[in-house]
């Protein structure tokens, strides 16, 4: 397996992105090489100055050119096409690697992985899927930013293609499938809903009926479905939720002593729950519904993030979730446009 990584995307690139993929091949098993993309010279030299010479299944695919965190996607597929994105893309594209990572500006990766790989049969629309932390098990939540406008098909798509990432990455079994809206009521929310609703109730898929808001971190769905507008703002109202928690549990363990000491001996406990609601802990999201595999990152994703995101990779390319996405679009009539 080979997975190609955009080295230039970032932040804080290069560095984040070269310790991840260290820390990476270091755990990774024999057959599996990473492709660092982006220019060479740099990327060797953060190999060389800051980390031990080790035999690790590391290779370099030389790209003169960066996409900005701020530009025009369009402008950055037609003058960059030199890029660490395209050309990561592009070995994908041409099949000498597996899946693709990056931590750069997203509207430029889901542009390239669109073009340059196509969608997969069937889909009319790719869409983000990203895991939420909940009071059970973790939760997929689609779309999350790709598609901030939707009709009713494109939500009955996400349906299909997060159950599936569901069962195949997650192994629930029959995974239950929610459709975010204004209320619980089948009537409830706007046209491009209520008729989604209805495709869905009469899906092969285990859906459950609309949920509201709070059913996400509950956790009493397996898969929530939205449009990318929706999903964007539960993300990153989500994503302010630790630094809420952390703030107010500082101010009230800090005003009495013996609070502070029931701090220390929580301590564990609550270092672990921090660690679920860490966006780093899930490293990176999936584009479903692309005919390959590309997985985006936070742009100030840390070398932990990195590591798991190519863990993401790892586990896609394994359980070959786009043709099981292929298989129950066609099992449930997903093909209807």
């Amino acid at each position: 397996m080979k997975i190609a990584i955009d080295a230039m995307g970032g932040d804080k690139a290069p560095h984040p992105i070269v310790e991840g993929v260290v820390q990476a091949a270091s755990l990774v098993r024999e057959g599996t090489e990473i492709i660092l993309v982006g220019q060479e010279s740099v990327i060797r030299r953060e190999l060389k100055s800051r980390f031990m010479p080790r035999e690790l299944p590391i290779s370099v695919v030389h790209a003169s050119q960066v996409v900005g965190m701020d530009e025009a996607p369009a402008i950055a597929m037609r003058k960059k096409r030199d890029s660490s994105i395209m050309v990561a893309v592009d070995l994908l594209k041409r099949g000498q690697a597996d899946a693709f990572v990056s931590a750069g500006n997203t509207g430029a990766v889901m542009a390239a992985a669109l073009v340059e790989l196509g969608r997969l049969k069937g889909v009319s629309r790719p869409a983000i899927a990203s895991l939420f932390p909940t009071e059970r098990d973790a939760v997929v939540v689609l779309d999350v930013g790709a598609n901030a406008s939707c009709k009713a098909v494109h939500l009955y798509q996400f349906g299909v293609m997060g159950a599936t990432y569901a069962s195949h990455i997650l192994r629930r079994r029959r995974p239950k499938v929610g459709l975010l809206s204004i209320g619980e009521e089948s009537s409830k929310g706007n046209e491009a809903t209520v008729k989604a609703h209805q495709m869905l109730s009469h899906s092969p898929l285990n859906f459950v009926g609309n949920i509201e808001g709070r059913d996400i971190l509950r956790g009493n769905v397996d898969v929530a479905v939205c449009d990318g507008f929706v999903g964007n703002v539960v993300l990153k109202f989500t994503e302010s939720i630790d630094g809420l928690l952390t703030a107010q549990l500082r101010r009230y363990v800090m005003s009495r002593l013996r609070y502070r000491l029931g701090a220390h001996l929580l301590m564990p406990a609550l270092l672990a729950f921090r660690r679920d609601l860490d966006y780093a802990e899930y490293g990176g999201v999936p584009l479903l519904g692309l005919n390959g595999v590309c997985i985006i990152c936070h742009g100030g994703s840390s070398a932990k993030a990195i590591r798991k995101a190519i863990a993401v990779a790892q586990q896609m390319v394994k359980a070959d979730v786009n043709s099981g996405i292929l298989r129950q679009l066609q099992e449930n009539g997903g093909m209807k446009k």
